[in-house]
């Protein structure tokens, strides 16, 4: 950890929301500067390195995600001693808010990007349409937004049933269709489990020149949870703080996902659900083989005695 950073470490769980809200305010003036934005958002700098990162994320997800009640880049300032901006909300709000518009004008208007030699928005749900949104405030910026929605606006989106109590949200004016204000990164990077429809959805709109999209099936409605319970979240942001993330190092890094319980369960119901038995008992032995899974085993042996009555051939032993 870099010197002078010591109160990065301190424990802010358990906190009200107020006090919360105030000890994050004097850990950012301590080391950088923090902003009100209005009732819902606030924004919070650590001035560190030539690296930026700047994250979006909800006050409720900070709390559930962070042992410690820190917010994401925290770790990676402590650790890599880059500088963090963290733009916070009160809820889901999708940043839709004139504060907003006028913070990130501000800081463009200062050169504020300027100074550092590599920044990278990221962001999940609606924090990862943030990322996307904001990120032409920074051009050359690399983008990584784990299922992110491109827009709320229901004549373009009225296939997503699921946040229609925010419709009322204006997505059409300044910094407002996410796709297209990934036009000025460098690259981004879209992570998205392709069995979830409405992310998938979602994702095919983001289809650039300058945006890949990484398929992670299987991982579910919480990717960004997944992706932390598999330590990869980490590695994936200071790839891209290197410049060194690729389709190639996410999908080593993925293998990681071999050792998850919440993807092993839903690749076997999936299997399960199409009847695919040989395909089970494959991944049902792997498993066992490996891990201790009590779940795995039963399934097992019991494909063993439905193979044995001949109801299937089960896959020889290697």
């Amino acid at each position: 950890m870099p010197d002078g950073l010591e109160n990065l470490e301190e424990d802010l769980s358990g906190l009200k929301p107020v006090q919360w809200k105030a000890r994050m305010a004097a850990l950012a003036e301590e080391y950088g500067m923090h902003q009100q934005l209005g009732s819902r958002h606030f924004a919070t700098f650590i001035d560190q390195g030539n690296t930026l990162l700047v994250t979006f994320e909800t006050m409720q997800g900070i709390h559930n995600l962070s042992d410690l009640a820190q917010p994401l880049g925290f770790d990676l300032v402590k650790n890599l001693g880059w500088s963090h901006m963290c733009v916070v909300s009160d809820g889901d709000t999708w940043f839709r808010d004139e504060k907003i518009y006028g913070f990130f004008d501000q800081l463009i208007d200062d050169g504020f990007f300027d100074e550092f030699d590599n920044v990278i928005f990221y962001g999940a749900g609606p924090c990862g349409y943030a990322a996307a949104a904001y990120s032409v405030a920074a051009p050359g910026a690399v983008v990584v937004a784990v299922q992110p929605q491109a827009t709320l606006e229901p004549r373009m989106t009225e296939w997503d049933d699921r946040f229609t109590e925010m419709r009322r949200l204006s997505f059409t004016d300044r910094y407002g269709y996410a796709p297209d204000m990934l036009d000025a990164a460098e690259q981004a990077f879209v992570i998205y489990d392709p069995q979830e429809r409405l992310d998938a959805m979602h994702a095919s709109l983001f289809a650039r020149k300058n945006v890949t999209r990484l398929r992670a099936a299987y991982l579910g409605d919480a990717v960004q949870t997944r992706l932390i319970e598999m330590e990869m979240l980490y590695h994936i942001l200071s790839l891209a703080g290197s410049r060194k993330l690729t389709a190639a190092a996410f999908h080593k890094l993925f293998r990681s996902r071999r050792n998850n319980s919440f993807y092993l369960r839903n690749l076997l119901g999936r299997l399960e659900r199409e009847d695919r038995n040989y395909l089970v008992a494959l991944v049902c032995r792997n498993v066992t083989e490996r891990m201790r899974a009590p779940r795995f085993r039963r399934r097992l042996q019991e494909l063993e005695q439905r193979a044995e009555s001949g109801e299937f051939r089960f896959p020889p032993k290697r």
